[in-house]
């Protein structure tokens, strides 16, 4: 767990002995005696990061004791204690999830089906026991990077899940992945994960909803694509896809870091920084364009400045897709809306390119994480899912905020 602890410092240890080569180097260059002083100051130098490590390395053990401990107790309903677990567990994913999986990482998170606070299996079996009154009409929640299924319980309201249930008599399930790996990766255990549960489903599905947010929607879109090209047999009942907030062009923020690094990386004193930069997870990175294909990041340099190899992906035809927007501001073309979206996502990136075939809406006055439970977004999704608002494709409509 402390690896990236311990990389953190080296590339500290790597910036102070080039930053301390210049003025040695340049007192030697003037013929005056550096050596023992260099000597002395390597030796404390080398102590001193030693030690630092040596003590990162016993919280990490300490650390790695607790989290087995909590591990090892019986199944049971999560408390706030193991709540903060989860979250942590999938913060950690999504900023090394892939370094954890490359490492076979006890902390790596599997892509499962969450029920009550734990992993449901989709065999019929455990799907018949988790839900007695299950429905013919699924919707599949999907979360976002760093997020897990209790994220969608943002605000403390009720979940969309819950109130679909309630309202439509949608059965609602819950996905956890692990948002450190590449979107397409995750896509393709998606797709392995919907064939199962539909397979295995208490009564026949009629009518299969996914619902993503942020980066569960292009997770989403890469299931369709190659569930559709794999011809799984629960493509044919899905119905809707639901995009909130997510990327489909990509996010400023990872463009941002990417153009960070790479100048970072022009200079030797800052060149450890712009490597601890770029030890930023591939599903971050993917982020940057809105990559869902495995070309897209396949044989290609994660780390060239700005260099969008994204591909076109293909849509169910069985299915409407819906992408919502949002801005902080209530106006969609002020300034601060322009630059910054939902804080993390802009307009023109959550709303995809006007050639795709999509119902586009967006609200104002609500951040990136506020897209997860607000109560006029909730209605915009009844209408979807209920059939009673088929919207206009391809054009961006306003939702009223009361």
């Amino acid at each position: 767990m402390f690896a990236a602890f311990d990389g953190v410092v080296s590339r500290i240890e790597e910036v102070h002995i080039a930053v301390a080569d210049r003025p040695f180097a340049a007192v030697a260059r003037a013929g005056l005696p550096a050596a023992a002083v260099r000597h002395v100051h390597d030796g404390v130098t080398m102590l001193a990061y030693a030690s630092v490590r040596a003590a990162g390395a016993v919280a990490g053990v300490l650390t790695g004791a607790v989290l087995a401990g909590v591990g090892a107790r019986p199944a049971r309903p999560s408390t706030s204690g193991s709540r903060w677990v989860d979250h942590t567990l999938g913060a950690l994913g999504g900023v090394i999830g892939d370094r954890l999986e490359r490492e076979a990482n006890a902390l790596g998170v599997p892509m499962e089906l969450r029920h009550r606070d734990h992993g449901l299996s989709p065999e019929p079996a455990a799907l018949a026991a988790a839900f007695p009154d299950a429905t013919g009409r699924i919707a599949v929640f999907v979360h976002g990077l760093c997020g897990t299924e209790h994220t969608w319980g943002f605000g403390g309201r009720e979940p969309y899940g819950s109130r679909l249930r309630s309202d439509l008599g949608y059965t609602p399930l819950y996905v956890r992945y692990n948002s450190g790996l590449h979107v397409s990766e995750n896509g393709r255990r998606l797709a392995d994960l919907l064939d199962a549960t539909v397979g295995a489903w208490p009564v026949e599905v009629d009518e299969l909803a996914i619902v993503g947010h942020s980066m569960g929607g292009l997770v989403a879109r890469s299931a369709c694509h190659y569930g559709r090209v794999e011809d799984r047999r629960w493509t044919r009942v899905v119905r809707h896809v639901i995009c909130l907030g997510s990327p489909h062009l990509g996010t400023p923020l990872e463009k941002l870091a990417n153009v960070g690094a790479w100048a970072l990386g022009m200079f030797r004193e800052t060149r450890p920084f712009a490597a601890v930069l770029n030890g930023r997870s591939a599903g971050i990175k993917d982020l940057r364009f809105g990559y869902v294909l495995d070309e897209d990041w396949r044989d290609v340099d994660p780390d060239a400045l700005l260099e969008n190899t994204r591909r076109e992906c293909t849509l169910l035809d069985s299915a409407a897709y819906h992408f919502l927007s949002a801005t902080i501001t209530r106006a969609p073309h002020h300034p601060v809306a322009r630059l910054l979206g939902d804080t993390l996502v802009r307009v023109p990136s959550a709303s995809g390119p006007p050639t795709w075939r999509r119902t586009s809406r967006w609200i104002g006055a609500t951040s990136h994480l506020g897209l997860l439970n607000d109560p006029v977004i909730y209605d915009q999704l009844r209408g979807w899912l209920g059939g009673g608002e088929a919207g206009v494709s391809g054009a961006l409509v306003c939702l009223p905020r009361r």
